[in-house]
């Protein structure tokens, strides 16, 4: 199958490692794949974004920047088509964007089927976090494309109950769950030594509360580190408050990795940390973590129990009790057999 790969990613980060894995799988199963995205997503390097992206929306009110992402889709459906018309393609495939509308666009004039990817809610994302201004044009667009692909693929069954409820009907959903490369991964060392790794990978952001995780380690003696692999907005302020507290020696920030050495990163983790996820995601961290076969801790909500399982492959804690990860971290921390199991 020829397929059109269409999406609207402007940086390198853990979207870009989905795209490339994704597209790397479709194309191992014998399917051609023409990628099709904005030009300095290819030119960029892991981490990067592009400089006048970033200067657009420091300076554009939010609005104005809003009107920017819509104005976007005339160079994005003008490159789209005409890659539609050299390929010749059987299928569009698009990795969901809020306002990004050319795949929709090109589907509706080529009647070509078009499956779209949802990662998450965009809108309500958007409107949650207070960043989204035209919500009822947002909202209103978000509803119009994803009623119109042909299937649309939601990363959880959250997710697909919230796209069913906009009006996709179910016979036009189907759930695709993120995944793994197992054969990247080394067999699991059997970790016990003396300082316990505390672990957890990706970009690092103040919702994810690895402030309150520094702080228990800071209250508690027993000989845990703590390694934090990847970036984010975060990092500064947790840098600060390790110092604050002592705790330079034993909580370590690698900055960005490279994804090809993430296997080796997590290998070496005792104990794998989801302290907080979206209640829709479908979090690539924790594969990660179970294909280093490391013990996890992560939240007990309905989108990680339909990945984790209580008690078997992950301890699950309860997200509103403050006190539960500590005491989930305790619990592994104190029982090599249970981390083994």
């Amino acid at each position: 199958m020829r397929i059109l790969y269409s999406h609207r990613i402007q940086s390198r980060d853990g979207q870009s490692v989905h795209v490339e894995e994704l597209v790397a799988a479709l194309r191992g199963a014998g399917h051609e794949v023409l990628v099709v995205g904005p030009g300095f997503y290819e030119a960029s390097g892991f981490g990067g974004e592009s400089s006048t992206v970033a200067r657009i929306r420091r300076l554009l009110p939010g609005a104005a920047g809003e009107a920017a992402e819509l104005a976007y889709n005339v160079p994005a459906y003008l490159r789209l088509r005409r890659a539609c018309r050299d390929f010749k393609p059987d299928l569009i495939y698009e990795r969901y964007n809020l306002y990004y509308l050319a795949g929709h666009r090109l589907a509706a004039q080529t009647r070509l089927p078009y499956f779209l990817e949802v990662n998450s809610p965009l809108a309500q994302e958007r409107t949650d976090h207070g960043t989204l201004r035209l919500q009822r044009l947002a909202h209103a667009l978000e509803r119009r494309v994803w009623r119109s692909a042909t299937l649309v693929l939601p990363v959880t069954q959250v997710l697909a109950d919230t796209i069913h409820a906009a009006g996709v009907p179910r016979d036009r959903l189907r759930v695709v769950c993120n995944g793994i490369v197992l054969d990247r991964f080394p067999e699991a060392p059997p970790g016990g030594s003396t300082d316990l790794i505390l672990g957890f990978v990706g970009f690092v952001r103040d919702w994810h509360g690895m402030d309150a995780l520094i702080r228990n380690m800071a209250a508690d003696p027993a000989p845990l580190t703590l390694t934090l692999v990847g970036d984010g907005p975060a990092r500064p302020g947790l840098e600060s408050l390790a110092a604050e507290l002592g705790l330079s020696a034993r909580v370590r920030f690698t900055g960005l990795v490279d994804h090809a050495l993430v296997p080796a990163a997590v290998a070496a983790f005792d104990i794998a940390l989801q302290p907080k996820v979206v209640p829709y995601a479908s979090p690539l961290k924790i594969f990660d973590y179970m294909a280093a076969g490391r013990a996890i801790v992560a939240p007990d909500q309905p989108n990680i129990r339909e990945v984790l399982q209580h008690g078997r492959t992950a301890l699950l804690f309860d997200p509103a009790d403050p006190a539960a990860l500590w005491a989930a971290i305790r619990r592994l921390a104190n029982d090599p057999a249970l981390r083994r199991q």
